[in-house]
């Protein structure tokens, strides 16, 4: 993303003749297709990926937009990094209202964002329905809209070689399965095929799936530009070898080689929260996979890393699975979040979440809610066409993520995420209903490390640990001030710390490079990478106030839609039930008083609000008439 950025346009649109027909519109109502330019000093503010997509989102959605409707906005967007040398610069947002009703944001890796870029693109806006499924096709600067009719039920895996045929072998084709196609708040936006990349959380899929958008297939060959590629060579040649050696374990083992040290200190959660230790974690971790199914490593565009796990499962009852294997969050939620202990298991079951296009975290939490609701006589047999819940039973867990997955059975009411299933099964299910905006909880727990309480409260998506604050407590991150790590289970400086490192890692989102190597990336590496990359001067500072200026906008964009603090809250269990043992046993996090100095560390009010000073200081003023009280609607800034 330098001077010559562009993003690519299309709308939508269900003719009164009840014909397909869907444009790629330059103006109004012309065919062609339209290549909108960004202008630098707009990049400069936001870079790209969800900061640029905050930008976006806010001036183009209102309070009064349906998600699931024509008028939502839906936006991929790599960012100015994506395309070139620099370690783990492959990766892509997607943008939207989130059918859970607030600001929707994804995150994935793989291939795709960097043949998007290749292919001309640095992103692709949609909006409108079509009337009937359709596909857009992207190459060397061109677009084109095509009839899906033939692809629409056809799963994530199986769509890929079927659209690759149509258009080119070396295409890369994102995705939505059946879960999209049919609403489900679970639903992901899939990519790259096999390899089961996945921009799971908010339910995104649905919003794709609303527009009757199926695929976006992207081809190119161009060369990304790079303002000083020598000079950028060699600042990955003196970095590439300290990210290597500092993210060991995930080269290892994957994300799964987190969940041995995870349970030591009571960080996984198990039985839906409920209980502190389980002695069948060494079943289903990274070191059992790396023993057992493991096939080979997974490595997404520009990535020494590969974390990625690709696995098999040749025989056997459930055999079989070829592909993406699970990560540390899969084997939590499919895995000890029901007790299920048969990694095979849990292996269909990802590639089960990965064909139908589910985020295998809410997935996960919304069987074990069911789960619960059933050991308690909530959900009853008459409830489960006689499928009997039991925990710990993974023929049972792959019933329901295939319920799920294609809307059937107890499983249409289990994809509308646990806070409306709860809400319509009643009868006290709210009370174990896990979720923070209607959001299911990441797989990590707030009793054990609680800078997460604060994370999970504020994050503008919901229930989220993409802001890393359990990373810096463990290890600290010197950037934003903090050489060690904290004492886990104290509040005192909580508050501030997770508001400088979610700033922290939105730089890393709007660049899009990967979270995963902060421990090998100081600040003043993305410095170099972007400078070099694009021609800039800006300084850490500058980089900095773009991950503040990407928070604020964020929350801006959820309380023009009323929200406030009354929202940043967590569940009943998480706050007031002790688990019995474990390393999180005895403890709950004083969420109230680590808010009030998140609050205060961030310069918002004693309701969450972000005053009119702060937004002024970040060049947010035109926001500024969308605050509480303000009767005007606030002036969006022209493109």
């Amino acid at each position: 993303m330098g001077t010559d950025a562009a993003i690519a346009t299309a709308r939508l649109s269900s003719p009164k003749s009840g014909t397909a027909d869907s444009e790629i519109r330059q103006g109004q109502g012309s065919s062609r297709p339209w290549d909108e330019p960004l202008a630098e000093d707009l990049l400069r503010q936001h870079l790209g990926g969800s900061g640029l997509g905050a930008w976006y989102l806010y001036r183009e959605t209102s309070r009064h937009t349906d998600p699931l409707g024509p008028d939502n906005l839906l936006i991929f967007l790599t960012g100015p990094l994506v395309g070139t040398k620099v370690p783990t610069s492959g990766r892509h947002a997607v943008i939207a209202k989130s059918p859970l009703g607030q600001w929707g944001e994804s995150d994935s890796g793989g291939t795709w964002g960097q043949m998007l870029k290749r292919a001309g693109y640095d992103g692709i806006l949609v909006s409108g329905a079509a009337d009937a499924p359709v596909y857009l096709w992207v190459t060397e600067g061109q677009a084109e809209i095509r009839p899906a009719q033939h692809c629409w039920g056809v799963d994530t895996y199986d769509v890929d070689p079927l659209l690759k045929a149509e258009t080119s072998s070396k295409a890369v084709v994102l995705a939505i399965g059946p879960a999209g196609e049919r609403l489900a708040r679970l639903a992901a936006v899939m990519n790259d095929g096999h390899d089961g990349r996945a921009a799971g959380r908010a339910g995104l899929g649905a919003v794709m799936g609303s527009k009757r958008l199926k695929a976006i297939v992207v081809f190119g060959t161009r060369v990304v530009p790079v303002a000083r590629p020598e000079a950028l060579m060699q600042a990955v040649k003196q970095t590439a070898p300290v990210i290597n050696e500092r993210t060991r374990s995930r080269r290892d083992y994957g994300t799964a080689g987190g969940m041995l040290p995870a349970a030591a200190i009571g960080d996984a959660p198990i039985k839906n929260w409920r209980l502190g230790t389980w002695d069948r974690f060494d079943r289903i971790s990274g070191q059992r996979m790396a023993e057992t199914i493991l096939k080979r490593k997974y490595f997404c565009a520009a990535c020494t890393i590969g974390c990625g796990r690709d696995v098999e499962v040749a025989t056997g009852p459930y055999a079989p699975v070829r592909g993406a294997g699970p990560e540390y969050e899969t084997l939590v939620s499919l895995g000890s979040m029901c007790l299920v202990d048969d990694l095979e298991a849990i292996a269909l079951g990802n590639e089960l979440c990965n064909r139908y296009g589910l985020d295998t975290i809410s997935t996960g939490g919304a069987i074990a809610f069911a789960l619960e609701a059933f050991e308690r006589g909530i959900l009853t047999p008459a409830d489960t066409d006689g499928l009997a819940l039991t925990w710990g039973d993974p023929k049972v867990m792959l019933a329901l993520v295939r319920q799920i997955g294609l809307r059937e059975g107890i499983g249409k009411l289990l994809g509308e995420g646990v806070r409306e299933a709860a809400r319509q099964i009643g009868r006290g299910a709210e009370e174990f209903a896990l979720h923070v905006r209607g959001l299911e909880l990441a797989q990590h727990d707030p009793r054990s490390m609680n800078s997460l309480a604060v994370a999970y409260a504020t994050y503008p998506r919901g229930a989220c640990h993409r802001g890393c604050s359990h990373y810096l407590e463990r290890h600290g991150v010197a950037d934003v001030g903090y050489e060690k790590a904290l004492p886990r289970q104290d509040p005192a400086g909580k508050g501030t710390m997770v508001a400088r490192i979610q700033d922290y890692a939105g730089l890393f989102n709007s660049l899009k490079v990967c979270q995963f190597i902060m421990p090998g990336t100081l600040g003043r590496d993305l410095v170099t990478y972007l400078n070099l990359t694009t021609g800039w001067d800006v300084t850490l500072g500058e980089l900095l106030m773009i991950g503040e200026r990407a928070s604020n906008l964020k929350r801006m964009y959820n309380v023009r839609l009323g929200q406030s603090r009354q929202d940043d809250v967590l569940p009943r269990r998480i706050l007031h039930e002790r688990l019995p043992d474990g390393g999180a046993g005895e403890y709950t996090p004083p969420l109230e008083t680590m808010l009030d100095e998140y609050y205060a560390a961030r310069g918002w009010d004693a309701d969450g609000i972000p005053t009119p000073e702060t937004l002024r200081r970040l060049g947010l003023e035109w926001t500024i008439p969308d605050l509480p009280g303000k009767r005007a609607r606030a002036a969006a800034p022209t493109r």
